[in-house]
């Protein structure tokens, strides 16, 4: 008996939510047998990619209503980092979005800069757009080729897996590190790039087009790919606001909204892209969204390799910005700063500010409160990934199970964004 009033006080949440949008009522216990079928969509299950759950209600295959679930693996990222440095701060940022951290570093130091008021040298802007567009790329990759996957074709997989392997390869000429990055500083990058990082760049630009042009060619006119994925899970543009999506699941339902272009950050306002969309907001246009964003990335990485400014790769910011190591063995001014850096004992100045770079699956922010002391007063991350996933119980609602997987796949839900 209390199952069937949990069910019934279920569905009634969600029938009076689509009333109010005058969307089509969601059915309920009494237009079925009492055989409904309660579904755990996770939280260990292979489609959901993370660590969380859908309680779904079915009636044989179609869905009828859901309940997500969050906080398997709640970190407590922004308390944490209440108590740390500014600087030690990255690499909590590195684990949210780990499909695309240096994307978040870049973030964050952006966040901290303005609080600070340091302005970053153009050459140390370009370096941090050609990293962040890398990475939005292998971002997307991982996205559509996973979808690949759980449509039944694996073979797109493998293609561009490789080139992923081949942008971590770059990630760690730059900085050393691979998945989750700790790349650049407070004040620009940690180091400049190598001849070796910048060969293995081109080389990477030159060969990609001609392997991600094969990906498109096996997915996007595929028969079998488009049943599984045209009209299934759309959603409308203006819900997608009301929702407050972000990044490519809005830009598919035909919303061109980008930070690049609506808040340019780090001189995006110096290159030439444009901003795919979509019409139908449904998988398939998720799925090509990304695609063409892959393609606009190619062209920004491009032109800011090629205009790549001479110059320093970090600010003037001894307060905030580590001395090299070498200066600190022979300079006593260099050793202060270093000391002082490291032990967390450089004070912020007080100040209320928010910024947002373009993440890979939207708008990525970065809430920040200092009452001049040594470590932020107040933090909050806008995780875009923790925004839309609200909507998918209702993506889902009329749906088969097998088309739940991929819609969830196509919103590209990240549990490290969740549960941030």
């Amino acid at each position: 008996m209390a199952v069937n009033d949990t069910l019934a006080g279920t569905h009634k949440i969600i029938q009076e939510a689509q009333e109010q949008q005058g969307g089509q009522l969601v059915p309920t216990l009494n237009d079925f047998s009492q055989e409904l079928t309660t579904l755990n969509l996770g939280p260990t299950h292979p489609a959901t990619h993370g660590i969380f759950q859908n309680i779904l209600q079915m009636d044989g295959e179609r869905i009828i209503s859901g309940v997500p679930t969050i906080g398997y693996i709640h970190r407590a990222f922004e308390k944490i980092a209440e108590r740390r440095p500014f600087y030690q701060i990255t690499p909590l940022t590195d684990r949210m979005n780990y499909c695309s951290s240096p994307i978040n570093n870049m973030g964050w130091h952006m966040t901290v800069e303005k609080l600070l008021g340091v302005q970053v040298p153009k050459r140390a802007q370009y370096m941090r757009v050609i990293m962040m567009e890398l990475a939005r790329i292998a971002d997307h990759l991982i996205c559509n080729s996973i979808l690949g996957v759980d449509t039944g074709a694996f073979t797109g997989f493998l293609y561009v897996f490789q080139e992923r392997e081949k942008i971590y390869e770059i990630y760690e000429e730059v900085c050393g590190s691979r998945l989750t990055t700790n790349m650049g500083r407070v004040g620009g990058m940690e180091r400049d790039f190598s001849p070796v990082a910048i060969e293995k760049l081109r080389k990477w630009l030159k060969e990609f087009p001609a392997v991600m042009k094969e990906f498109e060619s096996m997915f996007n006119r595929n028969r079998i790919f488009m049943d599984r994925v045209v009209n299934v899970g759309p959603i409308t543009a203006e819900k997608a606001l009301n929702y407050g999506f972000t990044g490519p699941n809005l830009r598919a339902a035909g919303v061109d909204y980008d930070v690049r272009v609506m808040n340019p950050y780090s001189s995006y306002e110096d290159f030439e892209f444009d901003i795919p969309v979509g019409t139908n907001g449904d998988t398939y246009d998720r799925f090509l969204v990304r695609n063409e964003e892959i393609w606009q990335s190619l062209r920004i990485i491009n032109q800011a390799l090629d205009r790549l400014p001479e110059g320093p790769f970090h600010a003037d910011a001894p307060h905030y910005y580590l001395p090299p190591k070498q200066a600190v063995y022979k300079n006593m001014e260099a050793l202060i700063y270093h000391f002082k850096i490291i032990m967390g004992e450089i004070e912020a100045p007080v100040g209320e500010v928010y910024h947002s770079v373009e993440g890979g699956n939207g708008e990525l922010g970065f809430y920040l409160i200092s009452d001049g002391g040594r470590t932020p007063y107040r933090l909050h991350f806008r995780r875009p990934c923790f925004i839309y996933y609200q909507a998918y119980s209702e993506m889902v609602v009329g749906t088969s199970l097998s088309d739940a997987i991929v819609i969830l796949s196509s919103m590209n839900v990240i549990a490290g964004e969740l549960d941030a």
